[in-house]
């Protein structure tokens, strides 16, 4: 069986996306093991996952399905930087118009394409992608019942101050003083797996720049260090705004590019902008 693929990216946070509309039912792959296969850097194409655009099963609710696999085989629920990549698959295709619905495991997502290139394809999109949910049950995360935020966390003989919420995925949050000294191979791995959450969760180590701006690095949940995380800095975004008394509209740096982040408050969903790039198309050979 042969496949067509797409490679793009978010801020380099780079992803496999391939059409699952042709591929269903009893035709339709081991999504997971392709993710592994496909998702090797040395074996295969390379990337931070598999995206498969599906038919969406509620078509009055939305426009489309994102399906999201992590190079180690397990499946997402939500994935910022591939919201706008799928996103940009589908407009430059005809598929939708500049303002759509995207159906994920966390929920239905609206989109927009806010910037196009030269050749009218798209350049710049954003993305509803939640509420920020800091009840705890919901990360999940083990311990009392109030929220996690800036609250003492051992581990491995020293004392992190770490903030939790979902969004989509679960997050845990960190500020740091130098983010590029912090030790992110060695604490990321350690919090994914720690057994206080019991889903796993995506770490941001994050540094405050200046007013509304912000440095971070994220360890992602099956995948390790990524170059950029949307949901992860759309995270840090909303946590900078609960302690550190940021605005609305946050600068997030990451490694790949800037994401910027609008959150009014409590209550209402985060929006999620930056760019998406299509590198290049191929074909796998199942």
């Amino acid at each position: 069986m042969k496949l067509p693929f797409v490679k793009l990216h978010g801020c380099a946070n780079d992803y496999v996306l391939v059409d699952g509309g042709t591929a269903t039912g009893a035709d339709a792959p081991d999504w997971s093991a392709l993710a592994r296969a496909a998702s090797d850097r040395h074996r295969g194409v390379g990337s931070d996952g598999l995206l498969v655009a599906l038919p969406p099963a509620a078509p009055a609710a939305a426009d489309a399905r994102m399906a999201m696999w992590n190079p180690d085989g397990s499946e997402g629920e939500m994935c910022g930087n591939g919201l706008r990549c799928l996103g940009k698959f589908l407009y430059d295709r005809g598929r939708v118009g500049r303002e759509f619905r995207v159906e994920t495991r966390g929920g239905v997502v609206p989109m927009r394409v806010e910037a196009l290139d030269e050749r009218g394809r798209a350049a710049e999109l954003s993305a509803a992608i939640g509420i920020p949910d800091f009840t705890r049950a919901r990360v999940p995360m083990a311990g009392p019942a109030t929220p996690a935020l800036d609250e003492p966390f051992e581990l491995g003989g020293r004392t992190l101050r770490v903030s939790a919420l979902r969004l989509g995925n679960p997050h845990c949050v960190i500020f740091v003083d130098d983010v590029e000294r912090c030790p992110v191979q060695e604490l990321g791995p350690a919090l994914e797996r720690d057994a206080r959450f019991p889903q796993r969760v995506n770490v941001e180590f994050v540094q405050v720049l200046g007013p509304d701006e912000l440095a971070q690095r994220t360890w992602e949940r099956g995948a390790g260090e990524t170059l950029a995380c949307g949901s992860g800095a759309t995270a840090a975004a909303a946590v900078a705004r609960k302690l550190r008394r940021f605005g609305p509209d946050v600068r997030v740096r990451l490694r790949g590019g800037l994401l910027a982040v609008h959150w009014p408050g409590d209550g209402e969903p985060a929006r999620l902008r930056g760019p998406a790039v299509e590198a290049f198309a191929g074909v796998l050979d199942l």
